[in-house]
């Protein structure tokens, strides 16, 4: 891609008339985008092979534009995790600004489809940082228990923070986790994060981080790590659609699940033999790295 998409800059939307004084941020930001257009296959192909070929930020900021409204129903999605929705709409539109640099419109599908993988990516990413200064999970099951906790617990009429063995249990129950996962994350969500950037009352300009060790990664390296598994994740998704049905079942009930079926067991399904979906799920793994080397992705 051209070096200027790094450059891709989204300019306020025309401000609307005639709203009222009490009205909110996210009141004026829908109204205000409520002025871009959606655009047609057609428009929007012609202005993805212009960024694409020539680097011609200004399709690129019509691409962006005109997808804004898509952003603001994926954040309202996850509107009950008590955070600000312009915040998760600000993120979700940087997750689109990244799918915009990345979209090949030659693939045949639209740009939306590809983008909602990096919408939905920014905004979760934001929430679980903003949920706790601790990692809320390292591992997919952890970051799927995060997401279904709280609905469950909606769902059981459990409110309040002081949950009991029993309600631990029943929730366990519901999600098909330990009692201990449930607990452990439940504590995470409701427990409250002491800022760092708080001053220490007895010192004048002097804050808790003052106070810390830095041991991690470079930052540079943990946002390009970060980037290059969302790129992965994005083009799994592009390469799951070149798969027939039959082979894309197979993969994700083999490959992307969290409790993978048997060969015998997809043999029963589709009534063939073991070595048959061992046949089908091989082929089918090199459809999909030759599909991610397109996306110029090497796994």
């Amino acid at each position: 891609m051209p070096e200027e998409e790094d450059k891709i800059h989204v300019d306020p939307p025309p401000q609307s008339a005639l709203l009222p004084a009490h009205t909110t941020s996210l009141q004026r930001y829908l109204a205000e985008i409520s002025n871009y257009p959606v655009l047609s296959r057609e428009e929007e192909y012609k202005l993805a092979m212009k960024y694409k070929n020539d680097g011609d930020l200004e399709a690129a900021r019509k691409l962006v534009t005109s997808n804004l409204k898509f952003v603001v129903r994926v954040a309202n999605e996850y509107k009950n995790y008590g955070l600000n929705t312009m915040d998760l709409i600000q993120e979700g539109n940087v997750g689109l600004m990244h799918a915009v640099k990345g979209f090949d419109p030659t693939k045949g599908y639209r740009l939306i489809s590809y983008a909602v993988w990096w919408i939905r990516a920014y905004i979760q990413n934001y929430i679980i940082k903003s949920w706790s200064l601790v990692k809320v999970g390292t591992t997919q099951a952890q970051r799927k228990l995060f997401y279904k906790l709280r609905s469950a617990k909606n769902e059981l009429e459990m409110g309040g923070d002081n949950l009991s063995a029993e309600d631990y249990r029943e929730l366990a129950d519901k999600l098909e986790v330990s009692d201990e996962a449930v607990m452990e994350m439940d504590q995470r969500m409701t427990g409250k994060d002491l800022s760092l950037d708080a001053e220490i009352k007895s010192e004048h300009d002097v804050s808790h981080l003052d106070f810390l060790a830095d041991d991690d990664e470079n930052q540079e390296d943990i946002l390009t790590k970060a980037e290059e598994e969302q790129k992965v994740r994005s083009g799994m998704v592009v390469a799951l659609k070149t798969l027939k049905d039959r082979e894309r079942y197979i993969i994700e009930k083999r490959v992307l699940s969290d409790t993978p079926l048997t060969l015998e067991e997809l043999g029963t399904k589709f009534n063939i033999s073991r070595e048959r979906v061992r046949q089908i799920e091989s082929a089918a793994l090199k459809k999909i790295r030759s599909a991610l080397e397109d996306e110029g992705i090497s796994k």
